[in-house]
């Protein structure tokens, strides 16, 4: 990889980054997501946040199997990479590729003009989540900075 790569611990900050969200559906957890992400980057708004996740998942779900979700958009809004990771209270359906309820999100923002480090983030993001112990532990926090410290650990 080179060394101008973007990296999931440079785009993650500890304040995107929350243990236990609430919401009973698909649409309700994107509100939340969208109302988090604004309220911690105030140059975002929320309606557009919103949209750009509904838009992408009409193309089909991000739900990735096993309990997970990448919800992601290429947006105006942003002029950096943001990345969020949400676990659940409570698992919700997603239409995951594996018909599996999601209880994991890891959101992603990407400036519209950056292809190529959207694919890249996606690809290392991916990779982490098809490690079952990973994801166990993700699980197994239980507190947004213990989340944190998971998803950034070079493990």
């Amino acid at each position: 990889m080179p060394d101008n790569s973007i990296t999931i611990e440079s785009i993650l900050s500890p304040q995107l980054t929350q243990c236990g969200l609430t919401g009973s559906s698909k649409k309700k957890v994107l509100e939340e997501v969208a109302r988090t992400i604004a309220t911690e980057r105030l140059e975002l708004e929320e309606n557009e946040i919103f949209d750009n996740l509904i838009a992408r998942e009409r193309l089909g779900s991000t739900g990735i199997g096993q309990g997970i979700a990448i919800p992601h958009s290429r947006t105006d809004c942003c002029t950096s990479v943001i990345g969020c990771l949400f676990t659940l209270n409570e698992k919700i359906a997603f239409d995951s590729i594996d018909n599996e309820p999601v209880d994991i999100l890891f959101v992603l923002l990407v400036p519209k003009e950056a292809t190529s480090e959207h694919l890249e983030l996606l690809s290392q993001i991916a990779e982490k989540f098809n490690n079952t112990a990973f994801c166990d532990r993700l699980r197994a926090a239980n507190s947004s900075y213990q989340l944190y410290q998971v998803m950034t650990a070079n493990k």
